[in-house]
């Protein structure tokens, strides 16, 4: 069996304890714990600067879209689907709107022979900023071989 050796003793310096976040006042916070505000106030006035000065404010960021515009155009083609049970034929509008998408997408609502005598109808989606469906409505239904001539 070894021999246990002697233990020595090392001379520490006895720390205070920290307090308890909430017990402890705000100047002895973390810097992170600190809110922005608070640290700017702690560190303020510096030296050479004025007493009072304008606080710092964060720019707002340019807010962009959710949703880009392909995505846009395949979430209205997806409900138009299961709205109406027919595959779209294409997109015929695209508009970003303040509080999404607006997009008008084609439609074969009764196929004939020939394919110029096809019915087709226009229907106008309107999709929020993650593209769930707000609304949706027909404009229009006409022929194929007349669509350039409608009004």
């Amino acid at each position: 069996m070894p021999r246990e050796r002697p233990r020595e003793e090392h001379h520490r310096e006895e720390r205070p304890r920290a307090r308890p976040r909430e017990e402890r006042p705000r100047e002895e916070r973390p810097r992170e714990e600190r809110s922005r505000e608070e640290r700017d106030r702690a560190e303020w006035p510096r030296e050479g600067e004025p007493e009072w000065r304008e606080p710092e404010r964060e720019r707002p960021r340019p807010r962009r879209p959710a949703l880009v515009a392909r995505d846009a155009a395949r979430s209205a083609a997806r409900h138009v689907q299961g709205l109406t049970g027919r595959t779209p034929e294409g997109v015929t509008s695209l508009e970003r709107t303040e509080d999404g998408w607006t997009i008008g997408i084609e439609v074969v609502e009764t196929h004939r022979i020939p394919d110029s005598t096809d019915i087709l109808a226009e229907y106008q989606v309107e999709l929020d900023d993650r593209g769930e469906l707000v609304s949706y409505h027909r404009t229009e239904r006409y022929y194929r071989g007349r669509a350039e001539n409608r009004t």
